[in-house]
């Protein structure tokens, strides 16, 4: 067998040979366990219209003979021909179908309304997001959980979820998902991408702060993530983009989301966290508090006079 022949098996065919099998389909992307590690959600894509593969969680992919690179353990040209062809005996065509579950909620009696409650107005302005722009992007939950009432703030995800912030709990109403907000008019060729929704408040809040007169928060398209775990389904999202500017968190998650990102789309991305090094995250920034300051050696805020983002 030669690489030409190796390239013609399916990769999904050659894996379920292999004993592993989708869990889930995304257009042309199955959704597999990874077969090169353990995992419990699947971050493992093969995308069968260009018969490539990207595993999320170990940050690389290929054709079928970097698969083999992986599954083999060896870079041996010759070796994994031979592998891909004693294997190539049991490929046989498959198909795959999928089911839908839905899970219980969890959280009952909700009631979405317009963002007033003054304890939350203020948990915002303790994070120095400007509340005029949080009572445009968020709305206010009320609903009971495990029997008791709460209040939170809500921010809608795709799927029909809501991500959930307060003082003293950080969650979300199921079903999680991404949050893409998209703009009136001629599509976009920009998109930003956050990790969370305080930081895309935040990265409003100091762009109307920088420039009061031409903030310009309409020039482009937003991706939330809500956790690094949901790259894979902003990675579909954003494929629309010609320009996609990652703000992601200052550690090994969002390095490592920006890295996905920028495998999938190369030359389209640009990392930008770099204008907030010193800071966990865009909010951080926003607020003044470096990551030495969280860690108890300068507990004082200090509210920056604006560097632009």
């Amino acid at each position: 067998m030669n690489i030409e022949e190796a390239k013609k098996i399916p990769i999904t065919d050659y894996l379920h040979s292999l004993g592993y099998s989708p869990v889930k389909q995304q257009g042309a992307n199955l959704w597999y366990k990874s077969p090169l590690r353990e995992e419990h959600e699947a971050s493992f894509k093969v995308n069968t219209e260009r018969e490539q593969w990207y595993d999320f969680g170990a940050g690389k992919g290929g054709n079928i003979i970097a698969l083999a690179q992986e599954l083999y353990c060896s870079d041996h040209l010759p070796y994994l021909l031979n592998r891909i062809a004693e294997q190539a005996q049991h490929v046989r065509p498959v198909s795959f179908s999928f089911r839908q579950q839905r899970s219980a909620p969890s959280f009952q009696h909700l009631e979405v309304r317009d963002l007033t409650h003054p304890a939350l107005l203020r948990y915002l302005q303790e994070r120095y997001i400007n509340t005029e722009l949080a009572k445009r992007e968020c709305r206010e939950l009320r609903f009971t959980h495990d029997g008791k009432p709460y209040f939170a703030i809500g921010f809608p995800n795709v799927a029909g979820g809501y991500e959930v912030r307060n003082s003293f709990f950080k969650g979300c109403i199921a079903p999680k998902d991404i949050i893409h907000i998209r703009q009136q008019g001629e599509p976009r060729e920009k998109c930003l991408v956050f990790e969370g929704f305080m930081d895309y408040l935040s990265f409003l809040t100091l762009r109307t702060k920088n420039c009061p007169a031409l903030p310009n928060l309409n020039g482009q398209d937003y991706v939330i993530l809500n956790s690094t775990a949901n790259v894979p389904k902003a990675i579909d999202a954003l494929g629309q983009y010609e320009r996609i500017h990652c703000l992601l968190d200052n550690d090994e998650a969002g390095f490592r989301a920006t890295q996905a990102i920028t495998a999938e789309y190369s030359y389209r991305v640009r990392d930008f966290s770099h204008n907030y090094r010193e800071y966990s995250d865009l909010n951080d920034y926003l607020c003044g508090r470096k990551q030495e300051q969280k860690n108890g050696q300068n507990p004082v805020l200090r509210q920056k006079k604006g560097r632009g983002i």
